[in-house]
C-alpha cells in the first residue's frame, strides 16, 4: 500500500510522458526499410535467373578428420583454444568420401531454382534486389554470381534435392573447411584479414556486403573451396544439438535426431573475426529468411 496520495499527481505526469514518447516513437520512420518491390522487379529476376552458372564440385576423400575443439582450462582465449562448449570434445571422426560445391549456390541458381518449380521469390528478395538495382545501380550480371540469401533452411534443403544431391552433415561441412589437421580457418592459422574473407560488414539497410561466390581464392580450404569462412554463412542438414559432440558416432555422424534450431556455419559478411574459426557452431530456426545465411551442397560417392 502506498503511505501517501501525494505521489498519484507525480506517477500521472510520469505516465503523460511515457504515452508521449511512445507517441513520438510510433510515429518515427523505420530506419533501414527498403521499399517494397514493384512488378518490374520480375523483368530482372528472370534475367539474373539466365545467367545462373552451376559450381564445380571438390571431391573429398574418405577417411579420418579432427572435428571440434579440445578443452584447455586456464588457457588464454585465442582462436586456436576453445571458445564455445558446444564444440567438446574434439574426435577423430571417419567420413566415407563425398563431393562438396566449391562455391556457395549463387543466387542466381537460386532464383533459377523457385521460378522453374513455380515457387514464390520471397518478399525479402524482392526488395533487396529491387533495392540494389534502382538505388545502387548494380546490374543483373553483377547480381547473379552473389551468394543465396533470404533462404529458409527448406529451400536450400529442396534446392539441392532437385539437384540430386543434399545438405551437408555438420561433419561434411567442417572437414571440407578444416581438413584432416583440424585447422583454425580454412587457410590455415592466421588470422583473417580483408584479403582473405569478408567480415566484419555494416550496412543501416542490412544490404550483405558480399562478395561473388567464385572469387577471394586467397581464403581456399585445402580441398579449394571458397568462401568456407565469412561472405555468407551456410545451413547444414543437421539439428543443432548442443551436447551431441560427445555422442555423436566415430563414423559418419547424422547429426541429432530433432531439435530447435538447424546448424548454420562459417560465418558471415557480418561476423566478428573468431565466428570465422571453422569449429564455430551457430544455429538457426528452419524458417528463417536472414541476409546472413545461404548454402551450399554436396553429394556422396559410391
Amino acid at each position: 500500500m502506498l503511505k501517501s496520495t501525494k505521489s498519484f499527481p507525480l506517477l500521472l505526469r510520469i505516465f503523460s510522458l511515457l504515452s508521449l514518447g511512445l507517441s513520438i516513437l510510433s510515429a518515427w520512420p523505420v530506419w533501414g526499410k527498403m521499399e517494397a518491390a514493384p512488378s518490374t522487379v520480375n523483368a530482372h529476376l528472370k534475367g539474373i535467373a539466365r545467367l545462373a552458372k552451376p559450381s564445380p564440385m571438390a571431391s573429398i576423400p574418405a577417411g579420418w578428420f579432427k572435428m571440434g575443439t579440445n578443452r584447455e582450462d586456464g588457457d588464454r582465449h585465442t582462436f586456436e583454444k576453445n571458445y564455445d562448449n558446444t564444440e567438446f570434445p574434439q574426435r577423430r571422426i571417419w567420413l566415407d568420401a563425398y563431393q562438396i560445391d566449391q562455391y556457395e549456390v549463387s543466387l542466381g541458381e537460386l532464383l533459377q531454382f523457385l521460378q522453374k518449380n513455380a515457387r514464390k521469390v520471397s518478399p525479402e528478395l524482392r526488395n533487396l534486389i529491387w533495392h540494389l538495382i534502382s538505388i545502387h545501380f548494380i546490374p543483373d550480371q553483377a547480381l547473379a554470381p552473389w551468394p543465396a540469401l533470404y533462404v529458409t533452411w527448406e529451400e536450400a534443403q529442396a534446392f539441392c534435392l532437385n539437384q540430386g544431391k543434399r545438405l551437408p552433415s555438420e561433419a561434411q561441412w567442417e572437414k571440407a573447411a578444416r581438413g584432416t589437421t583440424g585447422k583454425v580457418f580454412p587457410w590455415g592459422k592466421q588470422d583473417p584479414t580483408q584479403e582473405i574473407a569478408v567480415f566484419g560488414a555494416y550496412h543501416v539497410h542490412e544490404i550483405p556486403l558480399v562478395a561473388n561466390v567464385d572469387s577471394f581464392p586467397e581464403g581456399k580450404s585445402e580441398w579449394g573451396i571458397y568462401h568456407l569462412a565469412g561472405n555468407i554463412a551456410e545451413w547444414t542438414n543437421d539439428w543443432l544439438g548442443a551436447d551431441y559432440y560427445p555422442i555423436m558416432p566415430g563414423r559418419n555422424p547424422p547429426g541429432p535426431k530433432s531439435g530447435r534450431y538447424k546448424s548454420v556455419r562459417g560465418g558471415s559478411w557480418k561476423s566478428l573475426p573468431v565466428m570465422l574459426r571453422a569449429a564455430t557452431r551457430g544455429g538457426a530456426v528452419p524458417g528463417e529468411r536472414s541476409p546472413n545465411i545461404g548454402f551450399r551442397c554436396t553429394k556422396s560417392v559410391k
